[in-house]
């Protein structure tokens, strides 16, 4: 029979083993419910893509949004399977090189107008002209009456609209619609030379000139080889059937090239001006449009203008007042996020530099302290993904062969008024192809060169601008 001293031991170091084990077990099953919970608080801040879906689409989505709604046109991805254009000769979709290539032009023309240099030493009239960029994204509109469908590449950068017109003067381009001929047209009215109209092309930055007839010319120089030329008049212009303006000032193109307009007929002036479309129509419209860049290649957008049917859940920002007196829609951004973390850039990174948001340009670029810090938080997360090589000007790339899933970092960018944009999962990578896809981020030759808000990283967003109010808003879901 045991003692009880020797029971009352037994019993001591029995309890204190079962405490140490279960002290054991509880560490280990904290240690794994830590990593459990670390992984699915970073599954919570990733996209998770299948590869399959980043093949070349060929079937068309439509938005539901501009059936809907009123006031609303549809934005067609000119490379995709909405555009309605067959892939001949004459609209064949350029190499993902080329269309960074134009991007970089356009991003490179931005910058040298807002440079200090171009401001103080050059004259509104010799300023070096702004590329179009890819002009990928198009609407259509009605000219004339009766009215004459137009394609037109919309552009919150360049505030005239123009047109081709019959007779084709100097050159015309081959374009997807009959050219609009004026001498068919009721409502067509020239604009004279001496006119206050026409002097206020010379004040808005454009080119001015008379016609040997003294009517007023125009001149919208985009690039060496991307210019319009022709008369300044007066028409009707047709948005929706219930949308319809009398005496819209645009240009009636007789002298164009358009060599990256993908058989467009000309360009939808959204930028802040005179002449633009929102100067115009501000009666109704009050200055606000919104759209939705088409989160997809198989899938379409939506440009609106007015504020009717505004979601609830658009976020404001401030616009800056840094870019006031130009076309552009300048913002305070402060900083960017990876994966839920900001990551605390210094604020003077953007405000030396300033941001635009702008829809024709397509990769957004940064100040290279901003990108330096984008870039290696963004690379931390991806490390069980091969490096692939360099793409252009995107430098951080990715090899995803063999992968049927991937699973990559969220990028927030924060505004000015606490406003986070989230971006969609097909506005972080670029897709060369499965083997070379690439951050859709690039870095600025200089510190003091303007931040751009690519319409890559607009994807899936309503973005609205509201240049009465001066503010920008944010809605998540906005092509759904």
């Amino acid at each position: 029979m045991a003692t009880p001293l020797f029971s009352n031991l037994f019993v001591f170091f029995h309890s204190a083993f079962l405490f140490f084990f279960l002290l054991l077990c509880s560490s280990k099953s904290f240690g794994f419910h830590g990593k459990t919970t670390l992984e699915s608080m970073e599954l919570r801040h990733s996209h998770i893509l299948r590869t399959s879906s980043l093949l070349p689409p060929t079937v068309c989505k439509s938005s539901t949004k501009v059936i809907r709604e009123k006031s609303s046109l549809p934005i067609v991805n000119k490379h995709g399977p909405c555009s309605g254009l067959d892939q001949d000769k004459e609209n064949i979709a350029p190499s993902h090189a080329e269309i960074l290539h134009q991007d970089q032009a356009r991003a490179d023309s931005i910058h040298s107008m807002l440079s200090q240099n171009s401001l103080e030493n050059t004259s509104l009239q010799t300023k070096p002209g702004l590329s179009i960029g890819t002009g990928k994204y198009q609407v259509i509109m009605g000219i004339g009456s009766p009215r004459t469908e137009v394609s037109l590449v919309f552009d919150t950068a360049s505030q005239l609209t123009w047109t081709q017109c019959e007779p084709c003067a100097g050159y015309c381009y081959y374009q997807r619609e009959p050219i609009f001929d004026p001498s068919e047209s009721s409502s067509y009215r020239y604009i004279w030379c001496r006119s206050s109209t026409c002097y206020q092309i010379s004040y808005e930055g454009m080119q001015r000139g008379c016609s040997s007839s003294s009517t007023c010319l125009y001149g919208v120089v985009y690039s060496n080889t991307t210019y319009s030329v022709g008369f300044l008049a007066r028409e009707t212009l047709t948005i929706t059937s219930s949308d319809v303006f009398q005496g819209f000032f645009f240009g009636c193109g007789q002298r164009n090239r358009f060599p990256n307009g993908r058989r467009a007929s000309g360009v939808l002036g959204l930028g802040r001006g005179w002449f633009s479309i929102l100067s115009q129509t501000a009666n109704r419209y009050h200055k606000i449009f919104s759209y939705c860049i088409p989160p997809s290649e198989e899938s379409t957008g939506y440009l609106k203008f007015g504020s009717a049917y505004l979601p609830s859940s658009i976020k404001f920002t401030p616009m800056s007042k840094s870019f006031e007196g130009s076309p552009y829609y300048g913002l305070d951004m402060v900083d960017i996020g990876v994966a839920g973390q900001r990551l605390n850039i210094d604020t003077s990174v953007f405000s030396t530099s300033g941001t635009v948001i702008d829809s024709a340009s397509l990769i957004t670029v940064i100040p290279p302290p901003a990108y330096k810090r984008l870039r290696n938080g963004f690379l931390s997360r991806m490390t069980k993904y091969p490096r692939a090589p360099a793409f252009e000007n995107l430098r951080l790339c990715f090899d995803f062969s063999g992968y049927s899933t991937i699973v990559f970092p969220i990028i927030t960018l924060h505004f000015d008024g606490d406003v986070e944009v989230p971006i969609d999962a097909r506005g972080i990578l670029y897709f060369n192809n499965i083997a070379q896809a690439c951050l859709a981020f690039s870095e600025n030759d200089g510190d003091n060169d303007v931040t751009i808000i690519g319409n890559f990283q607009q994807k899936g967003y309503e973005v609205v601008y509201d240049e009465g109010n001066g503010r920008v808003g944010f809605a998540p879901g906005g092509c759904s």
